[in-house]
């Protein structure tokens, strides 16, 4: 399932259920299921404790080299590369960042299907 997030302080992200839910774990999300809810939300209350998760999460993500040289013939294809949580948490980090300081909420549902 594509997820959607949104924040009136902040662009749509769009996100798979399946990788947006580890990075929702770590901002104190607590699921009963093992897939994640078709909606819900991120309080402005919740944002600080939920941005340091996050955080926290990017951090310990080791599955990427972000000084690599990027020109180096040795070195992968970006395309071939897998994409680690630091890059995949990044856009709705930056929403969570925005929607504390402009202290909104950030939501999620099922994005629309096309």
């Amino acid at each position: 399932m594509l997820i959607l997030f949104q924040s009136k302080s902040a662009a749509e992200v769009l996100m798979f259920a399946q990788h947006a839910r580890p990075i929702l774990v770590a901002a104190g999300k607590k699921f009963d299921t093992p897939d994640l809810p078709e909606r819900g939300v991120i309080t402005r209350a919740q944002l600080d404790a939920a941005i340091a998760g996050v955080e926290a999460l990017v951090e310990t993500d080791t599955s990427h080299n972000d000084h690599a040289d990027e020109h180096d013939d040795a070195t992968e294809h970006p395309i071939a590369q897998p994409v680690g949580m630091r890059r995949r948490a990044w856009p709705l980090l930056t929403m969570l960042r925005l929607a504390r300081a402009k202290g909104e909420d950030v939501t999620w549902e099922p994005a629309p299907i096309w």
